[in-house]
């Protein structure tokens, strides 16, 4: 028989689910947060963050795809990179105390642009393929670092720059996160750690909320329900990095 204390962090982790699908996440840094409120040490809530990452970003990645809007042209600059960078990141262990207060600081500026933003720019631009490298590269080390998939580093940085519209945004963050949270994932066991039990008692939620939020995020939500939906992501997102000791 489950415990309250079990049920109520089951239901959290399908809400962050279905928030951070529906604008092309997957909620690591959100089940990060949510884990660690319970009282979980770090090495479990790492790898756990990571799987469940895995498979919501595997649906988003599906559903934003086969609602039109990604653009391989624009994914794989990013990707290529950002892959051993991830796996890196995954593999080191790094002080990141002041790392985090910076990343924090800049992801709750993005919010407070993206609450203001809008709508979608009527020209987008995709970046020279140097520039797309070098910036996956170091995205993909510091989702690796940081236990996240890296969506929301490159999401606002797609937006801001006018490199993409916001659902061509998540579309490619999705795989983006994907691909970066299965190299950190290896690069985590790699270091001789295990995946604990957590991770699998928890995957029926993360699937629960991840299915249904990025369905509603890639058909059914305006562009502006979405980024002030990923404005809300940021803001948990830097709240938790500013705040993790």
């Amino acid at each position: 028989m489950y415990s309250a204390e079990f049920i109520a962090l089951f239901i959290a982790i399908i809400v962050i689910a279905f928030l951070y699908s529906s604008v092309g996440h997957a909620g690591a840094s959100g089940y990060i947060a949510t884990m660690a409120l319970f009282g979980f040490a770090p090495n479990v809530i790492r790898p756990t963050a990571l799987v469940l990452n895995i498979l919501v970003a595997l649906l988003g990645s599906f559903q934003f795809w086969r609602a039109g809007h990604f653009k391989w042209q624009l994914f794989w600059p990013f990707a290529l990179p950002a892959i051993p960078g991830a796996y890196l990141g995954g593999y080191l262990q790094l002080p990141m105390s002041i790392l985090r207060i910076i990343i924090g600081l800049v992801l709750l500026f993005s919010a407070a642009r993206l609450f203001i933003r809008k709508k979608d720019p009527d020209d987008v631009h995709p970046p020279s393929t140097p520039v797309a490298l070098g910036l996956g590269g170091a995205i993909g080390f510091l989702s690796g670092l940081t236990g996240t998939g890296g969506g929301i580093f490159l999401t606002p940085l797609l937006l801001f720059a006018h490199w993409a519209k916001t659902k061509q945004a998540s579309a490619v963050s999705a795989l983006f996160i994907l691909v970066n949270s299965i190299a950190g994932l290896i690069g985590f066991v790699r270091a001789k750690q295990t995946i604990p039990s957590l991770a699998y008692s928890l995957a029926i939620a993360a699937v629960l909320g991840g299915a249904i939020g990025s369905y509603l995020g890639s058909r059914r939500f305006p562009v502006r329900a979405i980024a002030i939906l990923l404005a809300t992501v940021l803001v948990i997102a830097g709240a938790k990095l500013i705040l993790t000791r």
